[in-house]
């Protein structure tokens, strides 16, 4: 098991998502991300904006997440 943060993946906050995978853990900070869009949470839509722009670029998007997994994979596993 690993643990990131809301912040070290981009977010607002420094809530933690502990998994096995990256793709689990993905999928934790995506629902996460939907209730903080959800109550308008000012922080986040900040964040949320700046990935809105990334994903204008596909190259840029591709890069930042493979950047994202490649610094969960480098993480020692949790103990």
């Amino acid at each position: 098991m690993k643990t990131m943060t809301c912040l070290q993946l981009g977010g607002a906050c420094g809530k933690e998502f502990t998994a096995e995978t990256f793709d689990e853990l993905g999928e934790m900070a995506k629902k996460h991300g939907t209730e903080m869009f959800q109550t308008s949470d000012a922080a986040h839509m900040a964040a949320m904006q700046k990935v809105m722009v990334l994903m204008q670029n596909p190259d840029a998007m591709n890069k930042w997440f493979q950047s994202m997994k490649e610094t969960f994979d480098a993480l020692p596993n949790d103990q």
